[in-house]
């Protein structure tokens, strides 16, 4: 029998955001919907990479594509709270990346939530896979983690 997945904390993180959440985010329990995490994923990710100049949404030739998707929920968050998605680099592939995002609600050591995306990075016109761009590998370097 597997052990229960345990709350990263927060230095386990090497890059952080704050997003804000909406009124729109939270379901008829009170909380966040769980769909909504998904979409703090892709935003904390995304956000790093054009910040970071590796990604070009509208004519960048090389894309990242989401192949797996994870997480684990912990304790719940809601509106009005702001989130704070934290990131790091788990895996680096010759074509692929494992993004690994923890979510924490402001002054909470642990996480709310935690996951992971895989990105294969592909070609956008043919959709086949290349290897990672040189500004994509500069980007991701300090968000790297054992």
């Amino acid at each position: 029998m597997s052990k229960r997945p345990q709350p990263d904390r927060r230095e386990d993180y090497r890059h952080q955001s704050v997003i804000s959440t909406r009124w729109m985010d939270n379901d008829l329990y009170g909380h966040i919907n769980n769909v909504q995490y998904y979409s703090f994923f892709d935003t904390v990710v995304n956000r790093y990479l054009i910040e970071a100049g590796a990604l070009d949404i509208h004519g960048g030739e090389v894309i990242g594509l989401v192949i797996e998707t994870h997480c684990n929920y912990f304790a719940p968050l809601a509106f009005p709270q702001d989130v704070q998605a934290c990131l790091r680099v788990a895996h680096l592939g010759s074509s692929s990346v494992r993004y690994e995002v923890g979510l924490f609600a402001a002054g909470q050591a642990t996480a709310a939530a935690a996951g992971h995306f895989v990105h294969v990075y592909v070609d956008r016109a043919t959709r086949r896979p290349v290897p990672l761009p040189s500004s994509l590998l500069s980007a991701l370097q300090p968000l790297r983690v054992a």
